[in-house]
């Protein structure tokens, strides 16, 4: 059950981190699931992908296609409505960190 309840509450910092990652440049679920890695989430491709659809239908990412190596490449790129939401999460997100800091 714990796991559950931190799985819940860390997919919200997943977004986040998505939203500042296709800010700075496009990203692709690969590359995203190892960057995520890098931070202590293990998430796999399955659970990756419905997050990044939901999040280009809610209209904060938009979707590239790109060819490589002959295959199609769905790289993602932070929409306008991404970046005020990312705007606003980090500002929320620092309040909050300030209050529970150590």
């Amino acid at each position: 059950m714990e796991d559950r309840v931190l799985r819940k509450l860390f997919l919200g910092f997943i977004h986040i981190h998505i939203l500042h990652h296709a800010a700075e440049h496009p990203v692709y679920g690969a590359w995203m699931v190892d960057e995520l890695r890098e931070h202590g989430y293990e998430i796999s491709a399955g659970t990756l992908y419905p997050i990044l659809h939901g999040m280009e239908k809610d209209g904060l990412l938009i979707r590239e296609n790109e060819t490589v190596d002959g295959h199609v490449r769905k790289n993602y790129v932070t929409t306008e409505k991404g970046r005020s939401v990312l705007a606003e999460a980090r500002q929320k997100a620092y309040e909050l960190f300030k209050e529970i800091k150590e």
